[in-house]
């Protein structure tokens, strides 16, 4: 595993879990590289997991919103962790991104091993829910 726990922290989810949580998280975590330009999420498709941008930039272009860019820290798919909702929005890598993964079933184990997980989730989607309607 070539990611540390200090990429793992600045995603807001995972921030303020201690070094062994994250530890444990790692298993379920996968890396993933995409060149610019590359699609990450589709308009229509089935939310499966969450992904968090360690490196580079991606646009996520919404529904009324615009054009939103996120980089390092920030995450995608925070909803499809708890349910299979399609997606809403288009993201594609605007450079090429390195990010780490977590699917739904192993997000979903998580919880069950690290319930403090859900607390932060729940702050990650009130700030987006908050961010979103500012627009």
């Amino acid at each position: 595993m070539a990611y540390t726990n200090e990429q793992l922290r600045s995603a807001p989810l995972f921030a303020e879990l201690p070094d062994e949580t994250l530890e444990r998280i790692k298993e379920a975590v996968a890396e993933f590289d995409v060149a610019e330009g590359a699609v990450l999420v589709q308009p229509g498709a089935e939310g499966s997991g969450l992904y968090i941008v360690c490196d580079g930039t991606v646009a996520v272009d919404t529904r009324g919103a615009g054009t939103i860019e996120l980089g390092p820290g920030e995450c995608i798919g925070e909803l499809s962790l708890l349910t299979p909702a399609t997606r809403s929005a288009r993201v594609w890598a605007k450079t090429p991104v390195h990010g780490l993964a977590v699917s739904r079933p192993d997000f979903t184990e998580m919880l069950k091993r690290e319930p403090q997980i859900a607390i932060s989730l729940l702050g990650v989607l009130a700030r987006r829910l908050i961010d979103t309607s500012a627009r």
